[in-house]
């Protein structure tokens, strides 16, 4: 009710649940003192939503803008890849299983047990799996039936168990969910261990859970967002998963999010709006109170077929090569999530994305382009010599565009950069024995920001373009950078009069002074100034 996604359905997921399990169990027991270890795990939930709560009132949900859209594909096609391996266990009908969610791990938990592999349940699962399949493709072939696909993952739960119930198929290797205790869990709030020696360890398993259910939730909750092409609030999401876990920690729940899982087959079923979260709620709660016997038959096996169903539909494989084809480091981007994803954990497979992610966000930073600018015939418009051929450059001047603003991370190598298309420019025209260089014009167009050691490099420039007798010329600075460059009194250093709204009046400037002066610009600087 108070997120933004649409999609997205709460509930537990296993990594923070094994996460959980393993820094608690560090500290207490489970089976020596349940009851501790118990209260112990909704104290911290309720340490997890208070800390996802506050992230979302500091407004800090920019944090979501790390997940780009190649990471997205990544993401989502590594954690369907994972969770279809976990539904192995129910399609084989094995009883133990790795808690592992690496490809690594579950392949050996799978090969090693061959000898408990049960053809019937694999029999049950694959029919099924056919008939999700048979009516999903059904559904997109005529939308007007839209609600085939939509009822099948009910029907087979209905058909799952009434055919285990007269064919007693448990007794033959098909797993059922078993006895299921009536009744909802009781209030937890008095529960809550806010004492030593285990407040630390409640605040510390709360926080890193709080943060890897944070990150996964949004993370899930923005892929299926992109589906339907929606935004949601990455400030929202937060306070909502904050407060839906103190909440939860005070009735006796424990840490929840958006499971993939369960979120796609919610996605898969047609949901809508948020409150499907509602339905789900009211129907989980009416068969905790009264349907649990129904259940008592229902194979895992169907259960396991209608998770890998709606997994198999966000294996987005034509995404990925569309990526190849268009950008490869975004393509390099979505690999490596889903790798991650797959060799390592959900959590592994995001960090490995949005690092590389930064690290490309900081090579355009710190090595932004440079162009050479040319006229293109007939017209007040100059552009990139590289990508309009027919443009032509103007002769004794040399137009240079920054495409990026001006930070300490890329000054330097800007003062490189452009001192060496000033030494290529002065080589081709020695060579081609044209017009002497006498102009350096800088198009600032696209430098929106400016520091002070970009300013500093600037001055630089201004000094290595004098000793070389050379003029440096400004066009179309931004409000930010004139402003620095006001209190810098770099404009004093570089002249007013040599800073102009655009390239063309800069270039017509260029151009008289080159005609009606002599051909050392600085030594008639004065008098150049008056005839314009």
């Amino acid at each position: 009710m108070m997120g933004s996604s649409r999609d997205l359905a709460v509930g537990t997921v296993a990594v923070a649940s094994l996460l959980i399990a393993s820094m608690l169990g560090n500290e207490v027991n489970a089976n020596e003192n349940p009851k501790l270890y118990l209260h112990l795990a909704f104290t911290a939930t309720f340490f997890a939503g208070a800390f996802q709560a506050s992230l979302g009132l500091l407004r800090l949900g920019f944090i979501v803008d790390f997940l780009s859209h190649a990471t997205i594909i990544g993401f989502m096609a590594g954690a369907a890849t994972v969770v279809i391996l976990q539904q192995l266990k129910g399609i084989l009908g094995l009883e133990h299983f790795t808690h592992s969610t690496d490809l690594v791990s579950v392949m050996r938990s799978v090969f090693s047990q061959r000898h408990q592999w049960r053809w019937e349940s694999a029999a049950l699962g694959f029919s099924f799996l056919f008939f999700l399949l048979v009516t999903r493709y059904f559904s997109k072939r005529k939308p007007k039936f839209f609600w085939v696909s939509a009822m099948a993952p009910l029907t087979s739960v209905i058909l799952g168990s009434l055919l285990v119930y007269l064919t007693h198929a448990e007794k033959h290797g098909v797993q059922v969910i078993g006895y299921l205790k009536k009744g909802l869990n009781p209030p937890s709030f008095e529960d809550l261990v806010l004492v030593s020696p285990y407040l630390s360890t409640a605040i510390k398993t709360g926080i890193i859970t709080g943060v890897i259910a944070l990150a996964e939730g949004i993370a899930v909750g923005r892929s299926f967002a992109m589906f339907k092409n929606y935004n949601i609030d990455g400030n929202k999401e937060m306070i909502a998963f904050g407060t839906m876990n103190i909440v939860g920690s005070c009735t006796s729940c424990y840490l929840t999010t958006g499971p993939f899982s369960r979120s796609a087959v919610n996605f898969n079923a047609g949901c809508k709006t948020a409150v499907s979260n509602i339905v789900m709620a009211l129907a989980v709660m009416v068969t905790l109170l009264f349907l649990t016997p129904l259940f008592h038959y229902t194979p895992l096996v169907v259960l396991s077929s209608i998770i890998i169903g709606a997994m198999l539909g966000l294996i987005d494989y034509e995404a990925a090569i569309h990526l190849w084809t268009v950008d490869k480091f975004d393509f390099i981007v979505c690999m490596s999530a889903y790798a991650g994803v797959v060799f390592g954990s959900v959590e592994i497979g995001l960090v490995i994305a949005v690092a590389i992610s930064l690290l490309r966000v900081l090579l355009f930073v710190a090595r932004p382009k440079t162009f050479i600018l040319g006229n293109i015939p007939d017209t007040m418009i100059y552009r990139n010599v590289e990508q309009y051929t027919n443009s032509n450059t103007v002769p004794g001047v040399l137009i240079l565009e920054i495409d990026a603003p001006i930070y300490f991370a890329n000054a330097s190598y800007l003062r490189e950069r452009i001192a060496r298309w000033v030494d290529e420019e002065e080589d081709r025209l020695k060579t081609s024995g044209e017009t002497s260089l006498q102009y350096v014009i800088l198009d600032m167009g696209a430098v929106g920001n400016i520091d002070t050691s970009g300013i500093s490099m600037l001055e630089e420039v201004k000094k290595v373009m004098d000793r070389r007798e050379l003029k440096l010329v400004l066009a179309n600075p931004g409000a930010e950078v004139m402003k620095k460059l006001n209190k810098s009194k770099l404009i004093d250093k570089i002249g007013q009069e040599w800073i102009y709204l655009t390239v063309g009046e800069a270039v017509g400037a260029c151009n008289f002074l080159l005609h009606t002066c002599k051909p050392d610009p600085l030594k008639e600087e004065s008098e150049a100034h008056n005839k314009v």
